[in-house]
């Protein structure tokens, strides 16, 4: 497989992908090689056929830099981290509250001056060597108490770290202790680092943790004819806002956000909602499962991310309460806000049109964003994800073929009853079988594989060699992930959209979202400063010299 000298792309269709797969394979070791191989497919979606089958969470090769995090960042940084009115406390060292402490821009918007806002702060027990030594669960109470002298809070959430789970500290004794002592409520996560595969088990031990201790503590009903909560949306640059404007415009009322913008009083009530849409499915599928089986809350899989998508989610939403006054609402703005859309696309399609991408993000993200470069006409050639599961990749169709691991035991699975006061199915049987003849699809997910085309290149857990062979190799026109890939993406003369945190701009999910999209987008691919990206002497080099190992 020859790698492009030029910086320019090539006809994509002029690539044979499974020599590519090859060129990606060809310096890991034999036994390395193999098991990369399973997780480096080439997409094949035409016809009848079988999903192929990818492989998928499984625990990152010693020794190859890639792009995941652990499982107290998936916890902590993800999942709880968005919430504003609950103090998380970091049981561990300094760095790794740091490391959590707003790194994604979650973005929030207290009511009132009197509503409090802790997201800007850092809190962490900051352990030290003696506490290794002797044990933190002092250190510990004393944060605690520390935190609820100055801030009284409704809640306090404690993370472990990977030293606290080596040296044995109990965080749940702690928390039950001054739970009791403090009166509020006081609940710990068993999050260490090490403890899964990647971020994706620290999601499954938060969803496990909220629900356990926070889901169903208060049953006020919110006024609202059409209530859902909003799961896995974490108000990055904004999007959460900018979805509940749009579903405020609908009067469709969002009784939580798990957990954008999110309080304790939203997830205590968030039993109370009439439908569970899902954003990111990966980060909280568990969560909408639960709500299920307790209180009869069933739930979809939705898309903000796109215009085309945002109108397909708000009429699935509308159809499921079978409303004809919302139905008619949704069209109205629907119609209101896609002409400026179709604006502003088909301006930006002229200069984008046919230009290559390729997006190695978390969660639904790699998924979701492709229909955003579809919408201005950039073919998205290779994607993949940090911390997916199969069925993220081929559907959940591949759920009862799925065997759980060792890593997988690791967490603990919450044995669910329905609530024997509380479970209410929102719609009759009749109702559900009504809908489902119609085409309606209730707990269902295609997967990413289904919806990219045929010879695309799916990769899980990619390398940073890995990256930088596909960039040599295809040369696309922008290439999207996260932090710790950006700069020796754009040494190579790539703009790199960081499609974590956005670095800046957004909010990029909705209609407005949308049009900020396609507008950020065609400044990056179009701007001339990528072809200046060497400096004279990569130009024109007057030495030239050869490492001995090559």
């Amino acid at each position: 497989m020859k790698a492009l000298n030029e910086n320019i792309p090539i006809e994509t269709e002029q690539i044979d992908p499974q020599e590519v797969k090859q060129e990606l394979l060809k310096k890991y070791p034999t036994k390395v090689a193999r098991k990369r191989a399973k997780q480096i497919i080439v997409n094949k979606v035409a016809g009848e056929q079988e999903m192929q089958e990818i492989g998928a969470n499984t625990r990152t090769i010693p020794g190859i830099i890639t792009q995941r995090g652990c499982t107290y960042a998936g916890c902590k940084g993800v999942i709880m981290g968005p919430t504003r009115d609950i103090v998380n406390i970091t049981h561990g060292p300094i760095g790794c509250g740091f490391y959590s402490w707003l790194t994604r821009r979650n973005q929030t918007r207290p009511d009132g001056p009197e509503d409090d806002n802790f997201m800007t702060y850092c809190f962490s027990t900051d352990m030290k060597e003696e506490n290794i030594v002797f044990g933190g669960e002092k250190k510990l109470r004393a944060a605690v108490q520390e935190a609820y002298d100055l801030f009284k809070p409704k809640a306090i959430s404690i993370f472990s770290t990977c030293p606290v789970g080596l040296i044995g500290d109990d965080v749940h004794s702690v928390a039950r202790e001054m739970k009791e002592q403090l009166g509020i409520n006081v609940f710990g996560f068993s999050c260490e680092g090490y403890k899964g595969v990647s971020q994706s088990a620290g999601h499954h031990i938060a969803n496990n943790g909220i629900f356990k201790n926070v889901v169903g503590l208060n049953d006020n009903v919110k006024e609202g004819k059409y209530k859902i909560n909003l799961l896995g949306e974490y108000n990055i640059g904004g999007d959460a806002f900018e979805i509940d404007r749009i579903l405020s415009d609908c009067e469709i009322t969002v009784v939580s956000t798990f957990s954008g913008n999110s309080t304790y009083d939203q997830f205590a009530n968030a039993h109370t909602a009439d439908l569970n849409t899902i954003m990111c499915h990966r980060s909280i599928n568990y969560v909408a499962e639960m709500m299920e089986t307790k209180f009869g809350i069933p739930w979809i899989k939705i898309n903000f991310i796109g215009a085309s998508a945002s109108a397909k989610t708000l009429r699935k939403i509308a159809n499921y309460f079978e409303n004809e006054e919302l139905k008619q609402r949704v069209e109205e703005v629907i119609a209101r806000e896609m002409p400026e859309v179709i604006k502003v696309r088909d301006e930006v399609r002229a200069r984008c049109e046919g230009k290559v991408a390729m997006l190695f993000v978390g969660g639904s993200r790699a998924h979701h964003y492709q229909e955003l470069f579809k919408e201005i006409g950039m073919k998205t050639i290779s994607a993949g994800y940090e911390f997916a599961h199969r069925d993220d990749y081929e559907g959940r169709t591949v759920l009862p073929s799925i065997k759980v691991d060792a890593d997988s035991r690791n967490i603990e699975e919450l044995e669910i009853h329905p609530d024997p006061e509380r479970f209410r199915p929102r719609k009759t049987d009749e109702q559900l079988k009504k809908l489902q003849d119609e085409g309606f699809r209730f707990k269902d997910y295609d997967g990413m594989m289904r919806e990219m085309s045929d010879r695309s290149l799916v990769i899980d857990d990619i390398s940073q060699y890995e990256s930088e062979q596909l960039i040599e190799i295809y040369k696309p026109a922008i290439f999207c992930a996260g932090i710790k890939e950006k700069y020796a993406i754009q040494k190579k003369g790539i703009p790199m959209k960081q499609l974590h945190s956005y670095d800046s701009g957004g909010p990029y999910a909705g209609f407005r979202g949308a049009i900020n999209f396609y507008r950020e987008i065609d400044r990056m691919v179009n701007s001339q400063v990528w072809k200046h990206i060497k400096a004279p002497w990569q130009e024109s080099p007057e030495l030239a010299a050869k490492y001995a190992c090559d």
